[in-house]
């Protein structure tokens, strides 16, 4: 009895075995795709008694990989980040089995609420409206308003036994290596879309083996480019990140040539 007592305390003292491995390359990878391929997520705001509100939201990102919802006024999250903009978002992977063996992420975040008249304003509009085409029936209300959901940390689960604290520099782009894109995206998603649908209709099924469909590109940034088809979305990761429209044209090129020959 002694000594099993004594096993207990030895046991008691060890250091508890640390379950968050080191974060690689993999591991924003992961965080990246998660994010970038997320259509809605769960939501937490706190209400005005701290209790925490959790809610379903429609998202896109912008460039940079910051979430962005559209949200109304009369909606209870809304009053919330008004109030407090921190919070917290849930997205993640589905798929058959346990839900718990798939990956998924929790941004920690702080809303800010976009001027729509302004450039930005403008562009993320663009960007949700090619994520969320429904969201053209009530983007106009005066009561909506568009958030972006800046990243200041999250917790990546990869699975059982994957488990990693990241950074916002793990998941975001840095503004260098978007400001060449910005001006450029919108003029290439459309010309892709309008004089390349082939091209674009291989990304999808020789490249990511999706099924014949007419797939669209929804927005392209520095890791890759959004493809949907009715409610189906997919993300291409490009081979290494683009900085501007050059880089851009050449990876869509080589892109499309490997999808021809894989075909």
């Amino acid at each position: 009895m002694v000594q099993d007592a004594s096993r207990e305390e030895e046991v008691a003292r060890r250091p508890a075995q640390d379950p968050i491995r080191p974060t690689d390359d993999g591991a924003r990878a992961l965080a990246r795709e998660l994010v970038r391929a997320a259509r809605h997520g769960a939501l937490a705001t706190l209400s005005g008694d701290g209790h925490p509100f959790a809610s379903l939201t429609s998202l896109a990102t912008d460039l940079d990989g910051t979430p962005l919802i559209l949200v109304s006024a009369l909606s209870g999250h809304t009053a919330n980040l008004k109030a407090d903009p921190r919070a917290s978002l849930l997205v993640a992977r589905s798929g058959k089995g346990d839900p718990l063996a798939h990956p998924r992420i929790t941004l920690r975040v702080r809303a800010r609420r976009i001027e729509r008249e302004s450039e930005e304003g403008s562009r993320i509009r663009r960007r949700f409206l090619a994520r969320q085409p429904k969201a053209q029936l009530y983007v106009d209300f005066p009561d909506f308003s568009f958030f972006a959901l800046s990243v200041e940390g999250a917790s990546l689960n990869g699975g059982f036994g994957r488990a990693y604290e990241l950074t916002p520099s793990d998941i975001l782009a840095d503004p260098t290596q978007i400001q060449g894109l910005i001006a450029a995206e919108e003029g290439a998603v459309a010309h892709m879309n309008e004089d390349h649908a082939d091209a674009v209709k291989l990304y999808a099924t020789a490249l990511l083996g999706a099924p014949d469909g007419d797939w669209r590109i929804t927005g392209l940034d520095h890791d890759g480019l959004d493809l949907a088809l009715g409610d189906q979305v997919l993300r291409l990761p490009f081979p290494e990140p683009v900085d501007g429209p050059g880089a851009l044209r050449s990876v869509l090129v080589a892109l499309a040539a490997k999808a021809r020959t894989t075909a």
